[in-house]
């Protein structure tokens, strides 16, 4: 079970990783060793799943995202095997298997509409499965990578959060 000083540690945590173990326990109001075993312990649970560096894209070259949706076959076996070579491929960031006309949504980075359409012919498109594909091109990011909302009912008003505790 998620209390509500794990949930605040949580929250913490996914703003900033780096944050120190005695700011986290000076935040949350517990002493250091205590706030450590919390997050040990939602680490083992795989709450926490891994620590990561949001890089900028365009510093590798990466300019260019896109949204790629994927239709494959209904052949048996189908599904698994096209996830799993779509999940392979390096350029896709992201693969969600959806309900609807697609069946899958891949995030994708490249360097260029050419790098984006090599991958769509020459790896996407190379998938016996894959019958289809639509994409849609990223004119500008408004919001992207925003911790998930660790309180229920949580709003954000002018930077400041307010609970609904009620």
């Amino acid at each position: 079970m998620i209390d509500d000083i794990d949930r605040s540690i949580l929250d913490i945590v996914q703003r900033d990783a780096r944050t120190p173990n005695a700011e986290i326990a000076r935040q949350v109001g517990m002493a250091p060793s205590a706030t450590l075993e919390r997050l040990r312990k939602l680490e083992e649970r795989g709450v926490i799943r891994g620590y990561a560096a949001h890089v900028q894209p365009e510093a590798l070259g990466l300019g260019l995202l896109a949204f790629v949706f994927v239709r494959s076959g209904d052949e048996m076996g189908a599904a698994d095997e096209t996830e799993r070579r779509l999940a392979e491929l390096p350029e896709v960031l992201e693969v969600h298997h959806v309900a609807g006309e697609d069946c899958f949504l891949l995030k994708v980075r490249a360097t260029d509409t050419a790098d984006l359409g090599r991958l769509l012919r020459e790896a996407i498109g190379a998938i016996p499965s894959v019958r289809s594909t639509r994409t849609t091109i990223v004119l500008r990011t408004v919001k992207a990578d925003a911790p998930l909302p660790v309180f229920p009912g949580e709003r954000s008003l002018a930077g400041a959060t307010e609970r609904d505790d009620g």
